[in-house]
């Protein structure tokens, strides 16, 4: 399982999600077929983390989601 952190530049926006294959995933993600991203492709994937369960999956999306995206990968990355 892999969760994963995609940004668009034409919406300036981030996506978070969790898949089993995430290049399927990016593909239906960049063909327009999620409902939630579809105004802004081109999606490029910023952050993929590959964990062992789904329910640890879970969890780590909704951390995500709840520090925000952008906070997350700064935080990762020791930007103040």
């Amino acid at each position: 399982m892999f969760v994963y952190i995609l940004f668009s530049e034409k919406s300036s926006r981030y996506y978070v999600g969790q898949t089993a294959d995430i290049e399927e995933r990016l593909k239906r993600h960049n063909s327009g077929r999620v409902n939630s991203t579809k105004y802004g492709i081109p999606w490029k994937v910023v952050l993929l983390k590959e964990v062992s369960e789904r329910s640890e999956a879970m969890v780590l999306e909704q951390k995500i989601k709840k520090r925000g995206a952008k906070r997350y990968i700064d935080d990762l990355r020791g930007v103040a």
